[in-house]
């Protein structure tokens, strides 16, 4: 069951790094037509979303860069490869999304303080385009894995994308109609809340994985008390459960049991895989009249 699991991530990582590499080359495509269609208009606006694109393709490279090393199988001393840079390359992504929403705020009170001119008829025609890319994008990242802390992050930075390309055609409509050019930096104060939001919730997701943090739903309590219940199963001690990337889960525990030990620790690796989705568990049987200490001096012990 273990090698099957193994065998199906590594097939969704391939999957998952064509999405990226196909949604970071589109988003690449589209910024250097930004950056020109920015310049001929002498719009900023323009300018400043088509910088917001540059951070996503760089996510987005990233993100692939991360699919593609952790297929490595990082030599000797690494046991697990390199998976974990999956993760890594999902929390670089968090906190750059978060300093891009900064940097968004701060050029919003610099607009307002000093409005600056903007055509509006080839903005709303460069942010049409823009929110019509951004779209094909979330779709494309939409075929991967929407669970995997780093397809999650791309689809935060496309989001935001698409989010500021909406409110780059309302504040051209806006301008277009009234002149009024506070409208650009305003409804971008409004859309960096929700972007902030999404953002925090990333670098907590893929902070607890690099943190050896157990995943939602298989709290160590938890999976002990499950345990205990099981049928010549006296006791549970020592438990670990960490994830090694998104998707990959690992357990380890001390067993105190009754009557057949293998029997019971058959019982205890089926109910670890298919209640709680931990595939790769170690088991060790406990022979000794009292536990040891924990040697990580945690409260698992």
């Amino acid at each position: 069951m273990h090698d099957h699991s193994h065998a199906a991530h590594e097939a969704g990582n391939h999957h998952n790094e064509g999405v990226v590499l196909a949604a970071c080359l589109l988003t690449a495509a589209f910024m250097v037509v930004e950056v020109v269609g920015g310049f001929l208009s002498g719009s900023l606006a323009l300018i400043a979303d088509a910088g917001h694109m540059l951070t996503d393709t760089a996510a987005l490279a990233l993100a692939w860069a991360g699919f593609r090393l952790g297929r490595r199988s990082g030599g000797p001393l690494r046991s697990f490869g390199d998976r974990r840079l999956e993760v890594l390359a999902a929390f670089v992504n968090a906190c750059v999304l978060i300093l891009l929403v900064l940097w968004i705020l701060w050029e919003a009170v610099l607009r307002l303080l000093h409005p600056s001119d903007v055509l509006p008829g080839p903005m709303l025609v460069v942010a049409l385009l823009g929110l019509a890319v951004n779209g094909a994008v979330f779709w494309l990242l939409h075929r991967g894995d929407t669970d995997h802390v780093n397809i999650r992050g791309a689809l935060l930075h496309v989001a935001g994308d698409m989010l500021g390309s909406v409110a780059a055609i309302l504040a051209a409509g806006i301008i277009w109609a009234t002149g009024w050019v506070a409208a650009d930096p305003i409804l971008s104060v409004l859309l960096s809340a929700l972007i902030l939001r999404s953002g925090w919730a990333l670098l907590r997701s893929s902070f607890d994985i690099l943190m050896e943090g157990a995943p939602p739903g298989a709290a160590p309590e938890q999976v002990r008390a499950h345990l205990r219940a099981l049928a010549g199963v006296e006791d549970v001690h020592h438990l670990h459960i960490w994830q090694i990337t998104s998707g990959q889960v690992a357990a380890t525990l001390h067993l105190r049991t009754s009557g057949d030990a293998r029997a019971a620790v058959r019982r205890v690796k089926r109910a670890l895989a298919h209640d709680f989705g931990i595939a790769h568990s170690t088991v060790e049987i406990d022979w000794t009249p009292e536990p040891e200490p924990c040697a990580f001096g945690t409260a698992e012990g």
